[in-house]
């Protein structure tokens, strides 16, 4: 009886392999490390969040959010927003961007955690801390738990700096959404301004002294080139000064690919310098509006500085909310606001997707319109007769009259002559 072959020996593993093996199935099991909020994207699915989320995407903490995880965002309500939130915050001397910081704690916090908040209180970094801004701690909020009132044993969590100022408290209404671990969303109720600003100052004691150099602004902001160099050349950008000492200015910039799309009938550029000046005057609103403020405007036919230079009701923009942004309507272009290029009292600077053309100087067709007149040195536009309607009918030169496009009717009063004569022979034919 033969034996069998004897079994194969087992295969030895390389030196050192197993250990790289279980090195790479505890990487395996370990969570992936949190990528960068996208904080404008999570709120978009909550519409009662809008203008918050509105507001952080028109300042730069939604940029910087880009970068950062393990978060939690304490959302406002629409309904709890202040009317004007850029004028809520310069009335406490503090920025509306350091404010929206202020709301951007640098830790998750889950509702347990919340419900975990001792009595005395916990400290929480912001984002506002990490500007170096802020002195000391003042940076940070205090979460502290109270009584919820009304024979309940559970508690609210309310949200207030270490040292609070009038006014910069607010309570935790509840949870909206959460990712775990990366980004946790509470609503509170309200804005919360960070200590060592008092919401009680007048705001006109906290404006800023200097003006505002619009030209910079839009230099800075990139995607004006085009608007900035028309506003210096044409000396408009200098009335600006003394409009922002009084009621504020709100200034529509079209971005440069604005200009680029405008058609070839538009000679913009080709104007006379006097009225070039009344197109850029015709992009200002001589008062200021922040973003909400334009979004809930009460009069949506506001005049323009174009308007005081002529008479009233003339060169005035029609300004309504449409799905879910501004439009500007001019009774020529339909644009829309597209972003917020610098909101700090008393100027608001927005960027707008078309070049508004006034209808006093363009035709319906977005055309020159020659029969307009040339405004007087003064650069005030003469709008005594507004945009002239073409004939319905054209009327032919008197050397081609009877050769218009239109088909002569001359050959059909020849066939009735025609059929008049034969009628006649075959009557007298018989008398014959």
């Amino acid at each position: 009886m033969g034996r069998g072959s004897p079994p194969a020996p087992a295969p030895r593993l390389a030196p050192g392999l197993p250990a790289l093996l279980a090195a790479a199935l505890l990487l395996l099991l370990l969570p992936a490390p949190a990528a960068g909020v996208n904080v404008t994207a999570v709120l978009a699915a909550f519409p009662g969040f809008s203008d918050f989320a509105r507001l952080l995407a028109s300042s730069p903490v939604a940029a910087e959010l880009a970068g950062r995880s393990s978060l939690t965002l304490l959302a406002v309500p629409n309904a709890n927003l202040p009317r004007s939130p850029s004028a809520f915050a310069a009335a406490a001397g503090a920025d509306l961007a350091d404010v929206l910081r202020y709301h951007v704690l640098l830790e998750y916090l889950s509702p347990p955690d919340l419900a975990r908040v001792p009595a005395s209180g916990r400290l929480v970094t912001t984002l506002f801390q990490t500007t170096g801004r802020a002195p000391s701690d003042l940076g940070a909020v205090n979460l502290t738990a109270t009584a919820a009132g009304g024979g309940s044993s559970s508690s609210a969590v309310v949200v207030r700096s270490p040292s609070p100022s009038p006014g910069s408290n607010a309570t935790v209404l509840g949870a909206v959404t959460r990712e775990p671990y990366n980004l946790s969303v509470l609503a509170v109720g309200g804005l919360i301004v960070p200590s060592g600003f008092d919401i009680a100052a007048s705001g006109s004691e906290t404006r800023p002294s200097p003006a505002v150099n619009i030209t910079r602004v839009l230099t800075d902001a990139r995607g004006f080139n085009v608007a900035a160099s028309m506003l210096e050349a044409s000396g408009v950008a200098d009335d600006f000064e003394a409009d922002e000492r009084g009621a504020g200015i709100t200034i529509f910039v079209p971005t440069d690919d604005a200009f680029a799309a405008l058609p070839a009938t538009d000679r913009l550029q080709s104007l006379p310098a006097d009225r070039k000046a009344v197109v850029l005057r015709f992009h200002v609103l001589h008062s200021y509006y922040p973003l909400g403020s334009l979004e809930s405007i009460v009069n949506p036919v506001q005049p323009t500085l174009a308007t005081e230079c002529t008479e009233a009701g003339r060169f005035t923009l029609n300004i309504t909310r449409f799905n879910g942004s501004v439009a500007i309507d001019t009774g020529v272009v339909q644009a829309s606001i597209t972003r917020t290029v610098f909101d700090q009292n008393p100027v608001a600077v927005f960027a707008v997707s078309k070049v508004l053309l006034p209808k006093e100087m363009f035709s319906r067709g977005n055309t020159i319109n020659p029969g307009a007149a040339t405004p007087p040195a003064t650069m005030t536009p003469d709008v005594s007769d507004g945009p002239r309607t073409p004939p319905t009918k054209l009327s032919s030169p008197p050397a081609l009259r009877g050769q218009d496009s239109k088909p002569s009717s001359a050959p059909a009063r020849n066939a009735n002559w025609w059929c008049t004569g034969i009628g006649l022979v075959c009557l007298l034919l018989p008398l014959l």
